[in-house]
């Protein structure tokens, strides 16, 4: 059972940065994909980025891309989302997931934060 706590959310204002930092614990860190995911109020969660087992890989959305940057370390059972020129639309609950493939789908996520708000003002 891997359990997952987040961090680093706050209120920023718009072109400003938060790095959020997801640490892990109870299981084997490195087996697993690990993927951050956001939730603004009433929509549903959308998938943002994506990093293999090994850190060598990953993967961000589109909305996001060249300003987001995912990343982990795997001796310390860490990843990051590291989060430049935020926009109010990137409003939002931010969790982080573990799972045992790579995939921007949450039904493929075993494991789950309980978030951290992301608030950017205009």
């Amino acid at each position: 059972q891997v359990q997952l706590v987040e961090s680093g959310g706050g209120l920023v204002q718009a072109g400003g940065s938060l790095r959020l930092s997801c640490a892990a614990s109870g299981g084997t860190f490195s087996r697993y994909a690990m993927a951050w995911f956001r939730q603004a109020p009433g929509k549903e969660r959308e998938f943002v980025a994506l990093i293999n087992w090994s850190g060598g890989s990953t993967y961000t959305e589109p909305p996001v891309k060249g300003r987001f940057t995912i990343s982990r370390d795997n001796e310390k059972n860490l990843v990051y989302l590291e989060m430049t020129s935020l926009q109010p639309e990137d409003s939002a609950v931010y969790y982080c997931a573990a799972g045992n493939s790579c995939s921007a789908r949450k039904q493929d996520f075993d494991y789950w934060g309980h978030g951290t708000q992301v608030t950017v003002s205009s």
